[in-house]
């Protein structure tokens, strides 16, 4: 049987974690997936580490140079385009993530879903540890969006989420800075009136590594979609309007 989900995971020197996250991800989530690691330079430290330890596991481990040049977004889109099955999720290397939400995000997938959010601000999700101020904003952005548009996420700023693969290729990806490729899909999937779902998650903050997170690099970025969804609000479709 193939893959019925591609886990797509950015990683730069990850080497102090990528072991354990591909043993959490065996034990994590059960269903058939290929796990996608997209890399930068061939002198990463993840690569060896995962190189080792893909022998003895159920799933395919992929080594993926960045198509795009160096980052984390460039990554997240390599994966985008290599992924070889129908739903794709974006998992982070560092053991953040809350691998419990898989199967009931699939399940919404299933449902005729486009986008699933894993979500640490809707009742029954958590967020331990991490920069006060990162935090402050993220949910201050994903509440406030909610409130405001009635977009169907509390989150829209975690990248922690899972795609329909046909709906992500028909999108027009225009982010150039970091992590908020992400956001920008789900408000895109929003305006055009797509199926957005969420799933309570917690999200913990990684214990060993450097994180590649800019907040004030990134921030313009952010608020560039932040206030698309507010212009989109009036374009979408009246059907999914009446839905919201």
């Amino acid at each position: 049987m193939g893959a019925r989900l591609s886990v797509v995971c950015p990683v730069y020197n990850e080497g102090a974690n990528i072991g354990r996250q591909l043993e959490e991800l065996a034990l994590g989530i059960p269903l058939p997936i290929e796990v996608l690691l997209v890399y930068d330079r061939d002198e990463d430290d993840t690569l060896p580490v995962a190189r080792a330890k893909a022998a003895g596991l159920p799933f395919e481990v992929r080594l993926v140079k960045n198509r795009f040049g160096h980052g984390a977004l460039n990554a997240i889109r390599t994966g985008f385009l290599e992924a070889r099955s129908d739903a794709i999720l974006v998992v982070m290397a560092d053991l953040s993530d809350d691998l419990r939400a898989v199967l009931p995000m699939h399940r919404l997938l299933e449902e005729g879903n486009d986008v699933v959010c894993a979500s640490r601000y809707m009742p029954g999700g958590r967020q331990i540890g991490g920069p006060r101020l990162k935090n402050f904003l993220s949910r201050t952005a994903g509440k406030s969006l909610h409130l405001l548009t009635g977009l169907p996420t509390h989150d829209v700023t975690n990248s922690f989420k899972m795609y329909r693969t046909s709906f992500l290729r028909s999108l027009s990806l225009e982010s150039s800075g970091g992590f908020e490729i992400g956001m920008e899909i789900v408000v895109k999937a929003f305006v055009g009136g797509a199926r957005i779902a969420e799933v309570p998650s917690t999200w913990t903050d990684r214990v060993a590594g450097k994180s590649r997170f800019r907040l004030w690099r990134w921030l313009p970025s952010y608020l560039r979609w932040y206030l698309y969804a507010f212009r989109g609000l009036l374009q979408r479709p009246v059907a999914a309007r009446h839905r919201s």
